[in-house]
């Protein structure tokens, strides 16, 4: 495990959530890994520091000042391995945003080079604000890891977007980041993301309800494992400033931009949602309810996965089934009639493993009859288990994953 004998300073903010970090705190030393917990005042509101120093493996510590060191959030800062914030609230993501440091976790943060993986929890209205998302993009743009929370009960009896992501969610996004290496240093990789939109007219359009997280998940893994990554996406989300992004809306925008990038690339993951079908003819103006029902005559698409298996080369090429049945004897028809290396396949009426969630399981299979078949997972620990196979193919040495 990626978490075995490292040092992570556990930040704890002020938020109703912060009774969870308790659980997140021991499923860390559970898993080896040697926890300092840092809590601001406001945390201790909600709950007490002594809970902490009795599971974590060293007393945790509220404040800057009074304490046997003159400097804890320098020392902090500079032994860590990762720094999480769980909660983290808006308050604290704003500071952070702005380079305030008033207290010991701000100051912490501010003072150490180790990774580090924030996990919001706060109001729904609070977590859609922009000014809230703006200080999350800005945090991302300078590589900190996030773990977007769930949609669920909220405190004060609301539901809604905003709760904290289940501690077990965290861990494993601990452990994925931990266990990225550099062993796709210098390797391009092309990934698309997203489902495509087909125009019905200026308005309304033929689509599915594909989020691009796991192409997201895909392009941010292989560039924090050293690999140069162009990602050609539908969507519009925040990434690490490393990643060159290719808006594209259609699948024949995305076929064209693709295509003018396979012969550059070494390993293509095909993770996003094309239509299979788009409407023949695209009407100039609006359709009106009052003309009635039209007739939407559709044709296919461009295929492009199967373009890029008949003229590829040396590159490798990762394509992704999203059935509702019979999904290894469709994955495996994909695979041969694709002339793919490799394929991800997964059950898309699942709850928990479909579209617009945070997690994944899946059946790999490659071309030379192997299958590996994968527990329920967070996207960003799939992309990590994906990448260890292509680095494998590759005849590189796997970083591992959870």
């Amino acid at each position: 495990m990626a978490l075995r004998g490292r040092r992570v300073v556990l930040g704890v903010a002020g938020g109703i959530a912060a009774y969870k970090a308790v659980e997140l705190c021991r499923r860390l030393v559970d898993a080896g890994a040697w926890v300092s917990p840092v809590l601001t005042e406001d945390a201790t509101r909600f709950i007490g520091a002594l809970t902490f120093s009795a599971l974590a493996s060293e007393p945790a510590r509220t404040s800057l000042f009074g304490g046997p060191e003159p400097i804890p959030h320098t020392r902090l800062g500079q032994s860590a391995d990762l720094v999480i914030v769980a909660p983290a609230t808006a308050k604290l993501l704003g500071k952070y945003a702005a380079g305030i440091s008033d207290d010991l976790l701000s100051a912490t943060l501010l003072a150490t080079r180790a990774p580090v993986l924030v996990a919001p929890a706060m109001h729904t209205e609070m977590w859609e604000h922009a000014a809230v998302q703006e200080n999350l993009a800005t945090l991302r743009r300078r590589g900190v890891h996030v773990v977007d929370p769930e949609s669920g009960r909220l405190a004060g009896g609301d539901v809604g977007e905003g709760r904290l992501a289940d501690p077990s969610r965290i861990v494993a996004a601990a452990e994925a980041l931990l266990s990225r290496g550099r062993d796709l240093a210098g390797v391009r990789v092309l990934v698309t993301a997203g489902g495509t939109r087909e125009a019905i007219d200026p308005v309304r359009f033929v689509g599915n309800r594909s989020s691009g997280k796991m192409g997201y998940a895909v392009a941010e893994v292989a560039s924090g494992r050293g690999a140069v990554v162009t990602l050609v996406s539908t969507q519009s989300r925040p990434v690490s400033e490393s990643i060159n992004v290719v808006a594209v809306e259609s699948a024949e925008d995305m076929h064209r931009e693709v295509l003018a990038r396979f012969g550059d690339v070494d390993v293509v993951v095909m993770a996003a949602a094309v239509a299979d079908f788009r409407p023949k003819v695209i009407a100039g103006e609006k359709l009106k309810k009052r003309e009635g029902v039209p007739e939407v005559v559709l044709e296919p698409t461009p295929d492009i996965l199967g373009a890029l298996g008949e003229s590829k080369g040396a590159q490798l090429l990762v394509g992704f089934a999203a059935e509702t049945e019979r999904l290894r004897e469709h994955a495996a028809d994909k695979l041969a009639r694709k002339h793919l290396d490799l394929i991800v396949a997964n059950d898309v009426s699942a709850a928990d493993a479909g579209f617009e969630v945070d997690t994944n399981r899946a059946v790999l299979l490659d071309s030379s009859g192997a299958v590996e078949e994968t527990p329920l997972l967070s996207k960003v620990a799939l992309a990590g288990v994906i990448l260890d196979q292509v680095a494998a193919r590759l005849g590189l040495p796997p970083e591992g994953h959870p």
